[in-house]
């Protein structure tokens, strides 16, 4: 891009000489002419020299300015930002060539904008998330060195349960943040999903017995074997059914559904509960998201999303309110 405006400039300024050595040129012999200088030539040339070096300032210093001046406003947003000003933005003017910076810049800065943005609530949301069990656990230790309750094992308990929250709150961001920034390491080997998806049911049968949800899966057993990170697999899946059972009201039910497709294993985790609004079906998928309902951090989805895509797979939603919710999500098959 730099080469081409500089070719450009070149031919103007050598198209704009020509122009005027031929003008000046008609000019200063017309005038020699009138006026019978003895030496004609020489007065013309010398005429046209002299015309043509200062109209070249002239066209020079124009060319200059022109492209100095949205340089110059680059530079004075520059120092906006390094002041951390990140809503400066340029004007797009001047040749080709600066009008792309400007472009770059604003699209920059948009980018670092939104960036910062997502930090900020990303800081709110973990310390609103750390808070609760954090006010838990400091409120039941006070209670104990005060003699409120008793050291016994039911308060204890509630102590443990509360430290176990936060961290898998930690395991969550640490695993979340690895995955969004391209750092998380997959051990990929040949999975047999149909299997994993019965174990990720049984770890849950108890579960959805006591809140009465009728928990089942269908995985054919000649399922192909996936190229997968069988923990990370088993990571989405859990995931997923933890979700759907959490907003699945008792009576209800929770199936996995296996499947070959075009070249990738395909699970769909179903539920017969009230369903997402479609303005929100869009942003579950979102960290910290969460409905008025929501019980969760909000995490579980995201993370789902991100462990999906680094295995090069996809995930979506559909829902219907009041009927239920399928999430469908595909890892690769082992060549």
């Amino acid at each position: 891009m730099r080469g081409g405006f500089v070719r450009r400039m070149a031919l103007f300024f050598v198209a704009a000489a020509v122009l005027w050595i031929f003008a000046a040129t008609f000019l200063f012999w017309t005038l020699a002419t009138a006026l019978g200088s003895p030496d004609l030539p020489g007065a013309i040339a010398r005429g046209a020299a002299l015309l043509l070096l200062l109209l070249l300032i002239g066209f020079t210093a124009r060319a200059v300015r022109r492209l100095a001046a949205p340089v110059g406003d680059v530079i004075d947003a520059v120092g906006r930002v390094a002041e951390g000003d990140l809503s400066a933005r340029v004007d797009e003017r001047g040749p080709r060539e600066a009008r792309a910076l400007a472009r770059a810049f604003n699209a920059m800065t948009s980018r670092l904008r939104a960036s910062e943005e997502q930090r900020r609530r990303l800081l709110a949301d973990v310390s609103h998330e750390l808070r609760t069990p954090l006010s838990v656990v400091q409120g039941n230790l006070e209670a104990l060195v005060d003699g409120v309750h008793p050291p016994d094992e039911e308060h204890l308990l509630a102590i443990l349960d509360e430290t176990k929250v936060l961290s898998r709150l930690v395991e969550d961001l640490r695993t979340l943040s690895l995955a969004e920034s391209g750092a998380l390491t997959l051990h990929r080997e040949p999975t047999d999903l149909a299997a994993l998806a019965k174990e990720t049911i049984t770890s849950f049968e108890a579960y959805a017995e006591q809140a009465g949800i009728t928990l089942d899966a269908d995985a054919p057993a000649d399922l192909p074997l996936a190229d997968t990170d069988p923990v990370r697999a088993r990571e989405i899946l859990a995931n997923l059914v933890a979700n759907a059972l959490r907003y699945t009201p008792r009576g209800g039910r929770v199936r996995v559904d296996a499947s070959q497709d075009d070249g990738q294993i395909a699970l769909v985790v179903s539920d017969t509960g009230a369903g997402i609004p479609p303005d929100a079906l869009g942003r579950i998928f979102d960290r910290f998201y969460k409905s008025a309902e929501s019980r969760g951090a909000g995490l579980g989805l995201a993370i789902a999303k991100q462990l999906v895509e680094a295995h090069g797979g996809t995930i979506a939603a559909t829902s219907v309110v009041g009927q239920g919710t399928q999430i469908r999500f595909t890892l690769p098959i082992e060549e």
